[in-house]
Order: C-alpha cells, then sequence, then structure tokens
C-alpha cells in the first residue's frame, strides 16, 4: 500500500501546468499580447514579463489558467479525465450507474476526483457525448475555497457551452450536469487538498487512490516534431466529433480568412502560435497562404496582428475541411 501512497503523492505534487513558449502569444509577439491566464488565476501565481512565469509555491493546480489559455501554452494531461470519463462508461455497460461523474477534491462525494474542475476542459466534455454518456461535474463550496475560489462554476459553465457550441455538428449535444456537492452524500468519498492530502492519505490511502485522477508531469514539447505543435486538447477536439458529421455540415470552429487587402507580409504566419498558417514563396514570386484548420486554437493572434487588417475570423467551417490544407490566399506573380 506504502508504494501506491508515494505514487500519490507524486501525482498531487504536479501542482503547475506545463508551459510551451512557442505557443505562448505573449512569445510569439502578437498584437495586444495576452494576460488571459495572468487575470485568470485566483492566487496571483502568473507573472508575464514577456514569457509566463508561475510561481510554484503560489500555484494551487486549479487548472483556471488552463481553461483560459486560447493557444494551448498552458496545459494539463487531458487524457486523464478522459479516461475517467471512459471507465465509468464501461462501468455502466456492465449495469453499474449509467453516468460519469468527476468531483473536485474538496467535495465528499464519491466519483473520480479532480483537484478542481477548473481542470475540466473543452475536449472532456465532447468526450461525454461522443460516448453519449450523461456527465455530472461536482463542485465543494467555491465561494470559501482557497484551490479554485469562486468563479470556478461560471468557468465551468463556459466550457460545456463551448463544447456543445462544437458538437452542435453531430446533432448530439454533451449531457451535462453542474453542481455543487450534496451535503446528504458526504462521506461517499475521500477530500484530498493539497493542504490536506497527508491527512487524507493517513485516513484512507487505498480509497483516495481509487478515487483520484492521475496528474502526471507531461514532457516537454519538442517544437522541431510538427505533431507535436499542435496542443492535445485540440487534437482531442478533434477526436470528440463522434458521431462524424456529414463533410458539408457546418462546424463551429472560428479561424482565420484572407481578403485582397492582404499585402503578403509573414506577420500571420509568424505569430501563430501552432504554425497552423503557412506561407510559401513561390520560384515566381508568388505568395501562398495555407492553414491547416485542425491545428487552429481560434486564438485571434492573426487577426490582432495583421497590419493592413486583412484578416476576420469565420466561425463555422465544413467539417471536412478539418481533414486538408485550406488555401487562404495565392497572391499570383508578385514580380511582374
Amino acid at each position: 500500500m506504502l508504494d501506491g501512497v508515494f505514487k500519490l503523492l507524486g501525482e498531487y505534487g504536479n501542482m503547475v501546468p506545463r508551459y510551451t513558449g512557442p505557443r505562448c502569444l505573449s512569445e510569439r509577439l502578437s498584437v495586444g499580447g495576452c494576460d488571459l491566464c495572468q487575470t485568470a488565476c485566483p492566487h496571483d501565481a502568473i507573472l508575464i514579463p514577456q514569457s509566463v512565469v508561475i510561481d510554484p509555491a503560489a500555484c494551487t493546480g486549479c487548472g483556471l489558467c488552463v481553461q483560459a489559455c486560447p493557444s494551448g501554452a498552458l496545459e494539463y494531461d487531458v487524457t486523464a479525465p478522459l479516461n475517467a470519463v471512459r471507465e465509468q462508461k464501461t462501468g455502466a455497460a456492465r449495469g453499474q450507474e449509467p453516468e460519469a461523474k468527476l468531483v473536485c477534491s474538496r467535495s465528499e462525494e464519491g466519483g473520480k476526483a479532480l483537484p478542481c474542475l477548473g481542470r475540466v476542459t473543452v475536449s472532456t466534455v465532447m468526450a461525454a457525448g461522443a460516448w453519449d454518456v450523461p456527465l455530472t461535474l461536482v463542485h465543494g463550496d467555491c465561494g470559501t475555497c482557497t484551490l479554485g475560489g469562486p468563479d470556478v462554476p461560471e468557468s465551468v459553465a463556459r466550457v460545456v457551452q463551448d463544447a456543445n457550441l462544437l458538437r452542435g455538428a453531430t446533432g448530439r449535444a454533451s449531457r451535462v450536469t453542474v453542481r455543487p456537492h450534496d451535503p446528504a452524500r458526504a462521506g461517499s468519498g475521500e477530500t484530498v487538498s493539497r493542504r490536506g492530502v497527508f491527512g487524507a492519505l493517513a485516513r484512507g490511502a487505498r480509497t483516495m487512490a481509487a478515487q483520484s485522477i492521475p496528474d502526471s508531469p507531461l514532457p516537454f514539447v519538442d517544437w522541431s516534431e510538427p505533431e507535436d505543435r499542435v496542443p492535445s486538447e485540440w487534437q482531442w477536439r478533434v477526436r470528440a466529433l463522434r458521431p462524424a458529421p456529414a463533410p458539408d455540415a457546418p462546424v463551429h470552429w472560428p479561424a482565420p480568412v484572407v481578403d485582397d487587402t492582404c499585402i503578403d507580409c509573414p506577420v500571420c504566419a509568424n505569430v501563430c502560435p501552432t504554425d497552423a498558417i503557412t506561407r510559401d514563396v513561390q520560384p515566381d514570386g508568388s505568395v501562398t497562404l495555407t492553414l491547416a484548420l485542425a491545428a487552429c486554437t481560434g486564438c485571434r493572434a492573426c487577426e490582432a496582428s495583421c497590419p493592413p487588417q486583412a484578416i476576420r475570423m469565420q466561425p463555422e467551417w465544413r467539417f471536412e475541411a478539418l481533414e486538408a490544407l485550406v488555401l487562404l490566399r495565392d497572391s499570383g506573380n508578385i514580380l511582374q
């Protein structure tokens, strides 16, 4: 049992999210930069002198900065909550309670426990809809919580709304209930907090280990690998568009389009945090801009930074566009 205790201590010790500098709009020098993570943090744990700096002593691992980040520069392991939902779906198929439930660590209800519901992302909610399993998200007393704070329920509600905007193309919304914990169910689960983890371990390490969602550290991103440039969150959003929409079905996936006032400068490609926009100069002097739609996070850095303001965000795209390169512009021979 001690091995499980030490493993759990290691998992709950990983509070600070992974930061990938090339995805950060501040490091990309996009016009206006971005301070959404800093604004979302309830503990003043984030500074942005130019790139994001997180104070590990102040960070509680609530995840609100990750929910707010528009480009995936801040991340936790999305596969952990996804697997927790899938495991509960499998259990329902064996005759158990026909729902998946994720609970915050401050709730005393049973269920798969996250440190805070600020860790819930769009892809997890979308996956619940793809698997057609109802999902209940249970938070504690956020008004007095020193881990996540009072903004958590509203932030989670936005995540659910965004997930169902995306799932609209599938014709099957995710069935999600967000609610506070039920005092009548107190004692059915272990309370796990950053400060109280040792006490909780002493009371019942085996039970807590069974309920807690692993939070293992993520490896650093190798930017030389193109497939690593797209955050896992956005990769899973595409995978969770199931049942698959018709090829011409409109999918809510805000991404840029370019008009004829474009001056063929490289700014949009330079500021794109996932290299979703590619600028190629042909031998004849023409410039082409292409977009890998599935890699676009909709951060709007290109729109904000475009010198002639030739870019606008198109909110919906045909589903089939997620599987191919989109030609944004072909300038023709600019040397003539």
